[in-house]
């Protein structure tokens, strides 16, 4: 049976636009929250408690919120949080504009948003498992990639240029694309979950059960570790551009244009992404990624933070390739009762790794040198890499024809 391109699907174009939204305003305030904390107090370790408080969340209530959204109607909690972080934000400008606002109220509205933000996600995946029919759904993930991709590559510039105008501009943009968000959800007409009996199991159970489906199938734990693990490189990685630059007199503008170049990759390889599904096999596309993080190996050879940039910048292409063919296919063969807590369940092992990165990387820098440090991460890729080759999940990978 011939499928309606995603382009027609009404639920999915409304879905879509609600989450671009609220990612613009995300992003546009992502660096609008150190600005504003640096101006009110001018002390960076203020601005990176405020960051704490927005990614806190995600790591403390993250099973808590996929348990609600396999639980509770996913649309009402989806517009609950879009609502919530609205309120916040507004609440937030109107202090700015009336000259009252506090640093600990900045804390408050972060952690705020970061609490709705946990909830959305939660439940934005059921939402997008009933909207598209499961053969579309790596599709589905690609398209979501690649207009986050624009929309976080635009946004921290606009955030900038909002908060020049004022301080409280890029926080009343924020609340403004949460509402418009809320209003995209309640146009939708598809439910967000099917009929379910309500679980009366404990809640350390309900919990389990997300982790044991992940477990029991080889291909979705493997990749949930090796992907998991492969957290600990990235932002690590990009920590390193950032300092190298420095120490080789890059300008702040300079740094930022490195950045926007590995955000512009990124978006590259989500546009090509239908390209890559067509061509290759799953488990050729896990392989790419795996094996083109190897580049890094170009820096110990010629520690020049340009030569660096460049080999991150060609992994950066498949990242979002990766991404539609693994959360595509998760997502797709998850029963609809347990995809808040798989999807959760899996977000939680990527934590445990992604934090970690940033830490060694800045005991590495600070004990030895930059071409040192991009070794140690060197080896470490090296090490999934041959994890990934010859494990055999990845090498019996499921076909996206098996969606069918």
């Amino acid at each position: 049976m011939e499928l309606t391109p995603l382009w027609r699907n009404r639920d999915f174009t409304l879905l879509l636009t609600g989450r671009l939204l609220s990612t613009l305003g995300s992003q546009v305030t992502a660096i609008a929250y150190p600005l504003l904390v640096l101006a009110v107090t001018g002390s960076p370790a203020k601005a990176g408690v405020v960051g704490f408080a927005g990614l806190v969340p995600h790591a403390a209530l993250g099973l808590l919120a996929g348990v609600a959204a396999d639980r509770w109607n996913r649309k009402r909690l989806m517009i609950a949080a879009d609502g919530l972080r609205a309120v916040a934000i507004a609440a937030l400008a109107g202090l700015i504009l009336l000259d009252r606002v506090s640093f600990w109220q900045i804390v408050v509205v972060a952690l705020v948003e970061g609490i709705g933000a946990v909830v959305f996600i939660a439940a934005h995946a059921g939402a997008l498992r009933s909207v598209v029919p499961a053969r579309q759904v790596p599709a589905a993930v690609g398209a979501i990639r690649a207009r986050s991709a624009a929309v976080q590559l635009a946004g921290p510039p606009l955030g900038g240029v909002l908060f020049a105008v004022g301080r409280a501009v890029p926080f009343l943009f924020d609340a403004v694309s949460y509402a418009f968000g809320s209003l995209t959800l309640l146009l939708m007409r598809t439910p967000f979950q099917e009929l379910r009996e309500v679980d009366r199991a404990p809640l350390r159970t309900q919990i389990a059960e997300g982790f044991r489906f992940l477990w029991t199938r080889p291909f979705l734990r493997t990749c949930a570790f090796l992907y998991g693990l492969g957290n600990f490189t990235l932002p690590a990685v990009l920590l390193v551009i950032i300092v190298a630059a420095q120490r080789q007199g890059l300008s702040s503008a300079g740094i930022g244009a490195l950045l926007a170049g590995f955000g512009a990759c990124t978006l590259i390889g989500a546009l090509a992404s239908p390209l890559f599904r067509r061509a290759l096999s799953i488990r050729a596309i896990l392989l790419l990624e795996l094996w083109t993080g190897l580049g890094i190996v170009a820096f110990v050879i010629e520690p020049n933070v340009y030569v660096l940039t460049a080999a991150f910048m060609v992994q950066g292409i498949t990242l979002p390739v990766t991404d539609s063919v693994v959360e595509g296919y998760r997502i797709a063969v998850t029963p609809d009762r347990l995809l808040g807590r798989v999807e959760t369940a899996r977000s939680t092992i990527s934590l445990l790794a992604a934090p970690l990165g940033p830490l060694v990387a800045g005991l590495l820098l600070t004990a030895t040198s930059a071409r040192a440090t991009i070794a140690f991460f060197a080896l470490f890729t090296l090490a999934l890499a041959i994890w990934g080759t010859l494990s055999p999940s990845i090498r019996n990978a499921p076909s996206l024809a098996d969606l069918d």
